[in-house]
């Protein structure tokens, strides 16, 4: 059912349907909606492109891991994981635009991916917006109840955002 669901999502795109946000989430997004480790397999490109991305990414070879993901999300427009990788490459190549782009896009797809709302809100902080920044973990205290490493992380930055920007 998840691969009709998805043909039929990805024809919607190349047709430039418009297909509203209720329909998607009720056919569901192929993603588990709390996790940043859901499945990155894609029907139409290869389950290596997505791990070669992730060891670039691990090993700071940005340019690389967006090579590789643009592939990824080109076959997988739902794939929340590759659109955050995607976000969180371009923002360290300096590129926060594109970063802004792709994180918000990883969070359509799955708005309580952990990642996403991390390194979002570790974004926002760069770009001095800080309550954006909280508006992002407090996202992350509900969909981990504060216990996970991406709250801790981000509450860290914002803690430490404040004693660096107080007095």
């Amino acid at each position: 059912m998840i691969g009709a669901n998805r043909i039929f999502l990805a024809a919607a795109l190349v047709l430039g349907l418009a297909v509203p946000a209720s329909v998607v989430h009720a056919m569901g997004s192929g993603s588990s909606g709390s996790s940043s480790t859901s499945s990155p397999g894609t029907a139409g490109s290869s389950p290596t492109d997505y791990a070669k991305a992730e060891k670039a990414v691990k090993t700071e070879d940005y340019k690389t891991a967006i090579g590789l993901l643009d592939k990824v999300v080109a076959a997988d427009p739902w794939n929340a994981n590759a659109f955050n990788y995607l976000g969180y490459s371009s923002r360290k190549l300096g590129d926060k635009d594109k970063a802004l782009a792709y994180y918000k896009r990883a969070l359509e797809v799955d708005p309580k991916h952990l990642g996403a709302n991390e390194y979002l809100g570790e974004l926002y902080l760069e770009m001095e917006n800080l309550a954006a920044a909280e508006e992002r973990l407090a996202v992350l205290a509900k969909a981990c109840k504060s216990s996970c490493e991406e709250f801790q992380e981000l509450a860290e930055q914002v803690k430490a955002y404040k004693a660096k920007h107080q007095g």
